[in-house]
């Protein structure tokens, strides 16, 4: 027996064949337009190291722990008063390391491990006292970029952004801080990112420098935990910290 179909019948199938093959190919288009998501890139593996004399490591070190883990960007392992952790075999894994630490002596395994490790292409942190390390080691001095000479007293002092383009102070005007301002002496190679008023000359706050294939930033800032929990501080050093990774650079 045959099946007999209306003309109209026959019409309104057709309409709904052609409606989903339209809405099948808005939907494939729409997919085609919408970019697929990034990966999400891991969290960057940090050693942070504090230790040393003079200065509150131990509370410093907990603003820049906290601070890190806060921005959900850095997986942190914190060691406390033990240079061991350059050491070549120990420093390894990290892909950056961070580093307060005042006075003391590197021995020659020590000091070949950071230095061969950052040189390979991996990032170093250190903030104030980084330049106050091992005084006298000409190497480390080379390294960080710099070394302390003296300092004024704790005080409010303003802090100007220089025309060196980075990501690191990108959209950030000059400002005013409450600190132990460092007095330096320093490289001329160095791309100085910040500076303060000393005598009526520009003292470095900020620079940026490279070792090997690695990246060091040095902010000379963060004397204690009140300097340290400073909003502006926070937002250079975390952003010193995505740069020296060699991530990309955000809030």
């Amino acid at each position: 027996m045959k099946l007999v179909r209306s003309a109209a019948s026959t019409a309104t199938i057709a309409a709904l064949l052609v409606g989903v093959g339209c809405s099948s190919l808005e939907t494939d288009a729409a997919s085609a337009e919408q970019p697929s998501a990034a990966p999400k890139q891991p969290k960057i593996k940090t050693l942070l190291l504090v230790g040393g004399k003079i200065h509150d490591w131990r509370r410093i070190g907990n603003v820049l722990e906290s601070a890190m883990k806060a921005s959900g960007k850095f997986e942190v392992t914190r060691v406390n008063d033990d240079l061991d952790a350059f050491l070549a075999d120990r420093v390894a894994p990290y892909d950056l390391v961070v580093f307060y630490w005042t006075l003391g002596k590197l021995s020659h395994a020590q000091k070949r491990g950071i230095l061969d490790h950052v040189a390979q292409g991996k990032g170093f942190v250190t903030c104030h006292s980084g330049a106050d390390s091992f005084r006298g080691d000409k190497d480390w001095h080379k390294f960080v970029g710099g070394h302390f000479i003296t300092h004024p007293a704790y005080r409010k002092y303003p802090v100007t952004i220089t025309k060196e383009k980075s990501p690191i102070t990108a959209g950030i005007a000059d400002f005013e801080t409450t600190d132990e301002q460092y007095i330096l002496e320093y490289e001329k190679d160095l791309k100085i990112l910040a500076t303060a008023p000393w005598k009526g000359k520009p003292m470095p706050a900020l620079w940026t420098k490279s070792w090997g294939k690695g990246r060091v930033f040095y902010h000379a800032g963060g004397h204690d935990a009140r300097a340290a929990k400073q909003p502006m501080f926070l937002k250079l050093f975390l952003r010193g910290c995505l740069w020296a990774a060699g991530r990309e650079v955000t809030d």
